[in-house]
């Protein structure tokens, strides 16, 4: 059953679209990230274009983080104070990112840009992922106590000058580090595709030094408006958006989530950790494939 993308140029079979979401959302539900480093590598190994997959990941990314920030908000668990800062800083970010993916389709390279971007993170993540993970199996396992570690801001941090009380999060920082750390995650959602979730939690906790109980819920309160940012950016410069694609995603990323939700409650959190780290590690061999591995055919000649 194929259905038409008039942005992207092409037919698709519903149910695959539709299935892959759902990949993504059991993903997202599992490991609490919002799949979107996910979601795009996966259109474009189909045959989405990359500057389409990245400009639909954006709305579909939205959507999910809606019901997270009101499950979390219901529970006390967003920082709104320091969510607003975050928000400024990648408000800001999604232009100059949209002005940098323009940039670079005017010049021919976009496609090439996403894919080493997606490379080099994921394989970064990935690397670092894996070696937690297999740390904490091998302590585990030695039956060694857990590593405690103190919540303290990076000391970059505290040179930093105007420090503001952020009481939810139990810090007292300059705004500026918040703001900057919203700032970069804004230019790679826009660049990329990604709602940057699975970078800013983890900056969040070792470098702001948040309290765990706020940072999930503050992390998807800021995706929430920079992924919707970041939508009118690519709806008014890129013109990249294929809302049918992206209909079709949050169906099954919806319905998956809460399978994903489900399977995370009976699966320890290290085993959670290294099945993500070898995803990712997956995706970004895959990726770095595409890029290197020469193909029986350089050039093709289709009739129009």
């Amino acid at each position: 059953m194929d259905l038409y993308l008039p942005i992207a140029g092409l037919s698709v079979n519903i149910l695959v679209i539709i299935g892959l979401g759902g990949l993504v959302g059991v993903l997202s539900g599992m490991f609490g990230v919002g799949g979107g480093f996910l979601t795009t590598p996966l259109m474009i190994f189909y045959g989405i274009p990359p500057a389409v997959a990245v400009a639909s990941s954006a709305p579909q990314i939205t959507g999910a983080s809606v019901s997270g920030v009101l499950a979390h908000g219901g529970r006390d668990g967003v920082d709104y104070h320091m969510g607003a800062v975050l928000v400024a800083g990648g408000a800001v970010g999604s232009l100059i990112g949209g002005f940098l993916f323009r940039l670079l389709q005017d010049v021919g390279q976009i496609d090439t840009v996403v894919t080493v971007m997606y490379v080099v993170m994921l394989g970064g993540i990935g690397i670092v992922m894996a070696r937690d993970a297999i740390g904490a199996l091998m302590t585990q396992w030695r039956g060694e106590p857990p590593r405690s570690s103190s919540r303290r801001h990076h000391p970059l941090i505290a040179v930093l000058p105007f420090r503001w009380r952020f009481y939810r999060s139990g810090l007292y920082i300059s705004p500026l580090a918040p703001l900057l750390l919203g700032f970069a995650t804004g230019v790679m959602t826009v660049l990329m595709g990604v709602g940057g979730g699975f970078i800013l939690v983890p900056a969040m906790i070792y470098i702001l030094g948040m309290s765990a109980r706020v940072v999930v819920g503050t992390s998807l309160f800021q995706i929430l408006f920079v992924t919707a940012a970041t939508t009118l950016v690519h709806a008014m410069t890129t013109q990249k958006v294929d809302l049918v694609l992206t209909g079709l995603l949050l169906i099954g990323s919806v319905t998956g989530a809460q399978f994903g939700a489900r399977f995370a409650m009976k699966i320890k959190p290290e085993y959670l950790r290294l099945i993500l780290a070898f995803i990712v590690l997956v995706v970004a061999i895959r990726m770095l494939l595409g890029l290197t591995w020469r193909p029986p055919e350089i050039f093709t000649v289709q009739p129009l």
